[in-house]
């Protein structure tokens, strides 16, 4: 096995070797995971070890969620990923969206980086894009500020387990992490896996702890003695192959929750198996 993991390593090093395998997507969703061979690899990543983390301790369905719709093609292959590894590991995992509708608002501050973006960026066809997703799948449409706590005051939601933010401001970013605040603790893993998009790109924008998603990121740990948003530590490393969206994964970790400290480890796991 090791044999043909070297292997596998050196052909998927070839230019376009795994966009090729994303679009003919054979074998086991766990290795294609590992390769980051799925149209949102982060995406995949994320669900997959938070559906993983619900298996281990017991619990048979989860959320995922994309803050920031726009177009649909994110919430697209957020349902296609949840699928694929609902089946492969016997989880039920539930897909909700959260967007305006109406394209990004007007900006509130410096920190929503007005110079990047501006308001009416990212409109959303809403009627076409509820005609492509499953029956399955939420969309929310509305101010996040409200559709947010509305959503986590409902009954029988699924834990929340992997979350992708992509609201490009620092002000829908603070509003939207609200989602973490609830006190049920039913309503979240005790580790939620998370993405932020908009901590790289673009160059332009100069990204750093005072704007944007990193100042709302900031800010949520700084007001939270037991919540606390922490990007896997090294994560590049763990990876068969290194990409910019390694630097992009966060855990949301509530050190409070009834589940935290159980172990999740099973006696007989190889510990010196290559990680996922």
């Amino acid at each position: 096995m090791m044999f043909a993991d070297k292997i596998l390593k050196r052909l998927t090093r070839l230019p376009g070797a795994r966009t090729l395998w994303a679009r003919f997507p054979v074998g086991p969703v766990d290795l294609r995971v590992r390769y980051g061979v799925f149209p949102r690899p982060h995406y995949a990543y994320g669900i997959f070890h938070a559906a993983d983390l619900a298996k281990r301790l017991g619990i048979s369905a989860i959320s995922v969620i994309e803050f920031g719709v726009a177009g649909g093609l994110g919430l697209l292959a957020l349902e296609n990923i949840a699928t694929s590894i609902g089946r492969h590991l016997d989880i039920a995992i539930n897909v909700i969206g959260f967007d305006s509708g109406h394209g990004m608002p007007e900006a509130v501050d410096y920190r929503d980086l007005p110079y990047v973006w501006s308001k009416g960026f990212y409109e959303m066809d809403e009627a076409k894009l509820r005609s492509k997703l499953s029956k399955e799948t939420e969309l929310v449409i509305g101010d996040v500020a409200e559709t947010v706590r509305s959503w986590i005051n409902r009954k029988s939601l699924a834990p929340i387990g992997f979350a992708a933010f992509d609201l490009d401001y620092y002000s829908s970013t603070k509003m939207a992490l609200k989602v973490f605040e609830t006190a049920n603790y039913e309503l979240r893993l005790p580790r939620v896996y998370c993405y932020f998009d908009d901590i790289i790109w673009p160059e332009h924008a100069c990204h750093n702890m005072y704007i944007g998603e990193l100042c709302a990121i900031q800010e949520f740990n700084e007001s939270h003695e037991k919540l606390k948003l922490c990007p896997i530590n090294l994560l590049r490393h763990m990876r068969v192959h290194e990409d910019p969206w390694n630097e992009q994964m966060y855990v949301l970790h509530d050190f409070t929750h009834p589940l935290y400290v159980r172990n999740i480890t099973t006696p007989d796991e190889d510990h010196t198996q290559i990680r996922i």
